[in-house]
């Protein structure tokens, strides 16, 4: 058997190690040598920093990557194509679009924006509309200007605030707060006492409502016992014996009348008093004008 030379050997182990590196590259990048990706093109006026081997998205699936980008140097066009190659499983409807989007830490990727599906697709080769979505540092730059027009607002607040800080009465004002807390505290603690009293209490005040009620019962049942219409009918009749008597006492002809209204009975009252007065004195004054008596017997006349 022929040996193989030195020289072949060390040239089969060049193209080994070339095809292994080369390999190793395609990896790397997100690429397959053996791949049966679909080419697709995208057109854009600026790609905001996509290269090759970015990965390529549809609802949040990496569906494929960027094989290529071409730059179009003639002088009458200027649009950049980028090269796609995603997996031929999937079905990109017609109308859709790209979008490249990068986010905080600067990494780009291209979305495919994919389209209601219509019946119609695109077919390999075919060249997908792009644009530029900014993404997070999109709204973000979108957001700046409104950013600067607060700046001068914020920094008046922050004026006031140090100001309000700074002024003594804020801390009297907080010393209060402090002051009617613990205030509140002894008051809730008063309050709990006086609960604790209202339910050690609450038993006796429940038995003597009852015994009330009791005692009302009672007095209702009494009350319902009552015969109303004898006990008006005897208070009517005692009305109409007051009327009689005031009827007796007005008319002039009834002797209780004619005490109350004739003024010579009167008259001859006064003089009898005054003359039963004159009388006693008299009396007082000279009492041997009437009384005679002796301690030895009556004289023989």
């Amino acid at each position: 058997m022929k040996r193989i030379s030195k020289e072949v050997q060390i040239a089969l182990v060049a193209i080994v190690g070339i095809v292994v590196l080369y390999a190793g590259l395609q990896f790397l990048k997100g690429l397959s040598l053996y791949s049966n990706d679909d080419t697709y093109y995208v057109s854009f006026k600026d790609i905001s920093g996509l290269a090759p081997a970015c990965a390529v998205y549809a609802n949040g699936y990496k569906i494929g990557v960027v094989k290529d980008i071409e730059f179009g140097y003639g002088a009458d066009n200027k649009d950049i194509v980028a090269v796609l190659g995603i997996d031929n499983k999937m079905n990109i409807p017609s109308g859709s679009k790209a979008e490249i989007e990068s986010d905080m830490l600067g990494n780009v990727k291209l979305n495919i924006v994919l389209a209601p599906y219509s019946g119609e697709k695109l077919a390999p080769g075919d060249t997908i509309v792009g644009n530029q979505e900014g993404g997070l540092m999109g709204k973000v730059t979108t957001m700046l200007p409104t950013v600067e027009k607060i700046l001068p607002k914020l920094d008046s607040i922050l004026a006031n605030l140090n100001a309000l800080t700074a002024d003594p009465a804020l801390a009297n004002s907080l010393h209060n707060v402090d002051k009617i807390t613990s205030d509140l505290t002894v008051t809730t603690r008063q309050l709990n006492t006086l609960m604790t009293n209202v339910n050690k209490r609450m038993p006796s005040m429940m038995d003597k409502a009852d015994a009330s009620l009791a005692n009302t019962e009672k007095l209702t049942a009494d009350l319902s016992q009552i015969d109303v219409q004898a006990t008006m009918a005897k208070v009517n009749a005692t009305l109409d014996n007051v009327h009689e008597l005031t009827e007796s006492l007005s008319n002039k002809e009834g002797t209780i009348g004619l005490l109350m209204r004739d003024p010579s009975l009167y008259w001859n009252l006064s003089n009898t008093m005054r003359d039963a007065d004159s009388l006693l004195i008299d009396l007082k004054s000279h009492p041997k004008r009437y009384v005679h008596f002796s301690l030895f017997g009556k004289k023989d006349k």
